[in-house]
């Protein structure tokens, strides 16, 4: 499918996409082939207090800050949502994502269903999305299949998937990544579906109708 957006179809605002699924669902291929394909799309930089990696940059990778730091964004209320994951705690700026909505790009964020949470109490106008896998057994066959953890890891790892699962009730669209080609349509269907809603397009409405 060939999806593209010309300069009539860029929105006045941009959509805020949260994008939850449980692990090995294969959500973030989804994502990162949607950001080379759909023009006005963005992936939002995270807040994080672990120390950089080789080779990441401050402020392309992550933004990175400390503990105190962090706590002043928390106390502030400049995140959207946050997370504290093996003992980092990682958020999403809610300034930037603000400036790029106001700006007409939109924005990704891939996060789990508790910042997914957090993120549609803080801007209920947030589309969300969930990626299913084509039955329950379907995530242990794919964490088996590209894991070296020891089976007591994996069993945890799908114990807690099995646990997100549950969680898609609360999502607006829901993708089953049965087939990959297929489930990249489904979900830039979405996201481009979304854009093109007239709500988003008060400048072309008023150019056409006066």
């Amino acid at each position: 499918m060939s999806l593209t957006l010309t300069a009539w179809s860029r929105p006045d605002r941009g959509a805020l996409f949260v994008v939850t699924g449980a692990s090995g669902t294969g959500k973030t291929t989804l994502v990162k082939e949607a950001l080379k394909v759909v023009p006005g799309l963005g992936f939002s930089v995270s807040a994080t207090t672990r120390a950089p990696r080789a080779n990441e940059v401050d402020g392309v990778d992550y933004h990175f800050v400390t503990p105190a730091a962090f706590d002043a964004l928390v106390a502030d209320g400049a995140l959207l949502e946050w997370a504290t994951v093996y003992g980092n705690r990682y958020g999403t700026l809610r300034a930037p994502v603000a400036a790029a909505l106001e700006a007409g790009q939109s924005i990704l964020l891939e996060i789990d269903q508790h910042g997914a949470a957090q993120v549609r109490a803080a801007m209920p106008e947030a589309v969300s999305i969930f990626v299913l896998p084509p039955a329950a057994a379907a995530i242990g066959e794919r964490l088996r299949a590209r894991s070296t953890d020891a089976p007591e890891v994996i069993a945890r790892r799908v114990a807690e998937a099995e646990a997100q699962l549950r969680c898609v009730g609360a999502f607006d669209y829901i993708v089953v990544n049965d087939d990959l080609p297929s489930a990249h349509d489904q979900f830039q269907a979405v996201l481009v579906a979304t854009l093109l809603q007239r709500t988003r397009h008060d400048s072309l409405v008023r150019r056409f109708t006066g």
